[in-house]
């Protein structure tokens, strides 16, 4: 494995701690472009990673009191299940389909985050049971079909469909990462080996950055973390569609 290799593994987890999203988009790149790892390989690889890191920040923010439990539960129930379904669907693309996909989603996405307005004030928590369990669902067939946790996603359907504030609906997107990531993990299992060095090593660098992550961002303007990441996300697909 590279220095560069590293660096992105980092960058995934500082992106999962600092806004709850973010770093599952970037893993899929990193393995492929910077580590080495086929296309279809690096799609349940990601899955593992982020499913990892998300969890220990997810705990941490949990710690916290920044995680709702049954918005979570929700999205998970759904999500998981989702997740099984959408990773059916990878084998039908091949290697340059898929990542062409993943790098329009990533332009449409931080088209998305650039474009959006200030938060207005939250109302009250409110998770009802049907809006969440189709938000959940949406959100798990793409994290299965692309091998992305969906916290680019999970995040605004947590303030919208939830209700939830932004530091709430942050540490609960990572929860639900977690659960989304390791059903879809676990769907992948049998069509390509898993490197578990290189997995491990991974999952451990992300892990620390999402600690990291997570200190950092109770200290900077959430507004600027994301334009800067959305600017982030574009030159990146701007890579993998010069590679195309």
């Amino acid at each position: 494995m590279n220095a560069l290799a590293l660096l992105g593994a980092i960058g995934i987890g500082l992106s999962l701690g600092l806004t709850g999203a973010g770093g599952s988009i970037l893993t899929l790149p990193v393995l492929v472009y910077l580590a080495g790892i086929p296309p279809r390989e690096a799609v349940g690889l990601s899955l593992l990673i982020v499913g990892i890191a998300a969890a220990v920040g997810a705990w941490q923010r949990a710690r916290a009191g920044e995680v709702h439990l049954k918005a979570a539960g929700m999205f998970v129930l759904s999500g998981m299940v989702g997740a099984v379904l959408g990773a059916k669907l990878t084998p039908l693309l091949s290697p340059s389909t898929l990542m062409l996909s993943f790098a329009s989603l990533m332009v449409v996405v931080a088209l998305r985050m650039l474009l959006a307005g200030k938060s207005a004030v939250q109302p009250a928590p409110e998770c009802k049971p049907l809006r969440c369990l189709l938000a959940g669902g949406a959100v798990g067939v793409l994290t299965g079909f692309l091998g992305v946790g969906g916290g680019f996603l999970l995040m605004p359907a947590l303030v919208k469909f939830a209700k939830l504030p932004l530091r709430t609906a942050t540490g609960t997107s990572l929860a639900i990462i977690a659960c989304n990531s390791a059903a879809g993990f676990v769907s992948h299992l049998d069509e390509t080996p898993v490197p578990w060095l290189l997995a491990a090593v991974f999952s451990l660098i992300a892990a620390a950055g999402v600690l990291v992550g997570g200190k950092v961002a109770s200290k900077l303007p959430e507004s600027s973390l994301r334009k800067a990441f959305a600017i982030f996300v574009l030159m990146v697909a701007a890579i993998v569609f010069w590679q195309r």
